[in-house]
């Protein structure tokens, strides 16, 4: 994905704001990345809405209330406020801001599988998937056929796949189906196997906190645990006024506790010894 300055830095605000809302307990980072996806398929087909919410020139809070007048009710709250942060910005062109949208969604997705333990076996199913398109050249034609309706594609899609592979995985392939953007679908899966192991470059932190956390102790949080593990640090932050007060957090098998019950454990530990 080619992207120009204004567009890099839009981008860049999406993720971000994309982090803070799946970084609330509740929000189903699979949920919101098919929303995220099906406004790409949305925009795609419109192009007079396309240019509207992409025009830099425009105002931006006219641009957020056009597409909370058309998506309210049909998609959820989180990608509402990610879409107000996609469109509410300003990007080098409307297809740019198609493709910084559907690099959110498909963020989204793989963050889903990241989180459930399944980011190895979505970026396994995907290397699969890109060698048997890849060796069938009748197949790679009938997907990339942008004469017949999408629809179509997407069933063919769901049809090989099945139950066989991850629902991360399916609709991450249908994605590409739907929108090749002129690469062979082979090129567009192995795309998405790149996307998924560059994540492993980027760790997950679960954060459990006795008060809710304002964006600036949340970004402060990242940063700090950035410079202690040498890597980006992505927060899930849950609510649970059970501990007392302060955060516990975990990084893969690692567990940080600042919280006042685990003091409290940690001294009834030393008492007994």
């Amino acid at each position: 994905m080619t992207l120009h300055a204004a567009s890099r830095e839009a981008l860049g605000f999406a993720e971000n704001r994309l982090d803070e809302v799946l970084g609330d307990a509740g929000n189903d980072p699979s949920a919101v990345g098919e929303e995220l996806l099906s406004v790409v398929d949305l925009f795609a087909r419109e192009v007079g809405l396309r240019r509207a919410v992409g025009d830099g020139s425009s105002d931006p809070e006219a641009r957020k209330r056009l597409v909370r007048t058309l998506l309210q009710g049909k998609v959820s709250e989180p990608a509402l406020q990610v879409l107000d942060a996609v469109v509410g910005s300003r990007w080098s062109s409307p297809r740019e801001l198609l493709d910084g949208l559907e690099s959110v969604g498909r963020t989204a997705l793989l963050e889903s599988a990241e989180r459930t333990g399944k980011l190895d076996t979505v970026q396994d199913e995907l290397f699969r998937l890109a060698r048997i398109v890849e060796g069938e050249p009748e197949l790679e034609r009938t997907l990339s056929d942008r004469v017949g309706p999408v629809e179509g594609r997407r069933t063919l899609v769901r049809n090989l796949t099945s139950d066989k592979v991850d629902p991360v995985t399916r609709v991450l392939v249908e994605q590409v189906v739907a929108r090749p953007r002129g690469r062979s679908i082979a090129f567009g899966i192995d795309e998405l196997v790149r996307l998924a192991a560059a994540r492993r470059e980027r760790s997950v932190a679960y954060v459990t906190s006795a008060t809710e956390l304002t964006s600036d102790q949340r970004d402060r949080l990242a940063e700090k645990l950035g410079q202690i593990y040498g890597r980006s640090i992505a927060l899930h932050v849950e609510l649970d006024r059970g501990i007392g007060a302060g955060i516990v957090v975990r990084i893969g098998d690692e567990v940080i506790d600042g919280s006042a019950a685990g003091r409290l454990d940690a001294l009834r530990r030393q008492l007994a010894r």
